[in-house]
């Protein structure tokens, strides 16, 4: 007999899969963004204040940076606000299945939403690209772990202090966008210059770009960069389960 956390997941599964803008923002978009960056030569250069690595496998890590963050920050929020403004929380929680029982169905589903988005950007740019897989496998998948789990509670926080789906629809492209930057986006983080890097390094997506590159080297990353990640988890998740409310 399946849990009630599996079943509600099958259920939230079906309703994912009918939303085509979720499903091209955390699955589509980050190979697209590789494969189509991989396409300008400039991409392909070798950065040589980088040790030779080439741009376009600095830019790995950001997407799958972006396929977290659409999930986590982007779509999940708008769910469980949608779910709480229309009092579905409320009435589930007068049956055997609990308020928590769906909060982790969100947690699972869009968490392996981004992973799996992530892993399609990573075996394109391996593909199509010849970016080499991550020379440190174990310690590429703990720090997407933190990362996962950073945003998972962005999106916590989001969703426990918007009382509509618009107002975490506003919160989340509001957050995304400096997130986005912090990540990578417009400039890896590894070339940023000077105290932009330094500030922007403290940051959990910046430190985590950090580390996953150093992990896509072969290298162990920096204990800097993990005790960043780490740090913002413990605070970015006490912040979330003191704002969470089910009604």
């Amino acid at each position: 007999m399946s849990s009630p956390t599996s079943a509600l997941i099958r259920i939230e599964l079906k309703l994912f899969l009918r939303e085509p803008a979720a499903l091209f923002w955390i699955l589509g978009f980050p190979s697209l963004l590789i494969g189509l960056l991989g396409l300008i030569p400039a991409m392909q250069a070798p950065v040589e204040d980088l040790g030779g690595v080439r741009v376009i496998a600095l830019y790995v890590p950001i997407a799958l940076l972006l396929a977290i963050l659409f999930a986590t920050v982007s779509a999940m929020p708008v769910v469980l606000a949608t779910y709480r403004e229309q009092r579905i929380l409320r009435r589930i929680a007068t049956t055997p299945v609990r308020p928590s029982n769906v909060l982790l169905a969100q947690f699972a589903l869009h968490g392996g939403a981004a992973v799996l988005g992530g892993a399609l950007a990573l075996v394109l740019a391996w593909v199509v690209h010849s970016v080499p897989l991550p020379g440190n496998v174990a310690a590429y998948l703990l720090v997407l772990f933190l990362i996962l789990a950073v945003c998972l509670g962005i999106g916590a926080l989001i969703a426990g202090v918007a009382s509509t789906a618009k107002l975490a629809t506003t919160l989340g492209t509001i957050l995304i966008f400096p997130l986005m930057f912090t990540a990578g986006v417009w400039m890896p983080v590894q070339a940023m210059p000077g105290l932009l890097g330094d500030v922007v390094s403290w940051t959990p997506l910046g430190a985590a770009a950090l580390a996953l590159q150093q992990a896509a080297n072969g290298l162990s990353p920096s204990w800097q960069h993990l005790a960043v990640v780490s740090a913002w988890l413990v605070a970015l998740w006490g912040f979330a389960i003191r704002s969470f409310r089910w009604e």
